[in-house]
């Protein structure tokens, strides 16, 4: 819901868009709301399909990396294909396809800015959450990195890191009260966030309002880090 919502926002601001996913349906509804919007379907997971489709689609200014999975399991049950599959995507994914678009922005001699979308969940830990947590901890800290290496090269790199997020999914996931209360008491805001809250805060870091912003994590947590 994030991905789609981000690209129709950047479709919609007159930014030429390429938008990546590895289900076919989602994408065709995609170019049929936005007709503008070029579309790969492609399994991130695969680096060398990755590495060709997205060099020759390129060169690109900004680049928002969303794709992520989760999948929960007790610390005690973890198994090695999910956790081969959470760091393929959640971190592998992110450094892959940072790398061949940063290396297009540096031959072209443009600046960019590049968003990651990590998590609250990368600052505390959740039961059941030992690999997606770890993930994007993980996540935080190669963006830091890529910051400080990319910097000098006029390319910013953040990350946005919401709480839960009423996309569809969110909204099946926490339709729960009792599972939702017990979250929405430790925000202070007493709500999780909208899918425009996130969408704002990415348009507000891949834009020049955010010059002075990089290896920064922007929390859209509700103040669920401060309680």
């Amino acid at each position: 819901g994030i991905g789609r919502a981000v690209a129709v926002a950047l479709s919609g601001a007159g930014a030429r868009v390429t938008a990546l996913s590895r289900t076919a349906a989602d994408l065709e509804s995609l170019a049929r709301e936005c007709p503008g919007i070029e579309t790969l379907c492609l399994d991130l997971a695969d680096w060398e399909a990755v590495e060709a489709a997205v060099g020759a689609a390129g060169p690109f200014e900004l680049l928002v990396n969303n794709a992520a999975v989760a999948e929960l399991q007790p610390f005690l049950e973890v198994t090695r294909s999910a956790l081969q599959r959470s760091l393929d995507v959640n971190f592998g994914a992110v450094l892959h396809v940072s790398q061949i678009v940063a290396r297009q922005m540096i031959a072209q001699g443009v600046p960019g800015a590049i968003v990651n979308v990590s998590s609250q969940a990368s600052k505390r830990a959740l039961r059941d959450h030992a690999v997606y947590c770890s993930t994007k901890s993980a996540l935080d800290m190669l963006s830091k990195v890529m910051a400080m290496e990319l910097g000098p090269h006029k390319i910013r790199v953040n990350t946005v890191n919401p709480t839960v997020v009423m996309t569809d999914m969110g909204r099946i996931n926490w339709s729960d009260p009792q599972k939702s209360a017990a979250m929405i008491n430790r925000i202070p805001l007493g709500k999780f966030a909208e899918v425009d809250d996130v969408v704002n805060s990415i348009l507000f870091l891949l834009s020049d309002k955010s010059a002075m912003t990089t290896g920064s994590s922007l929390m859209i947590d509700g103040g669920f880090l401060v309680s």
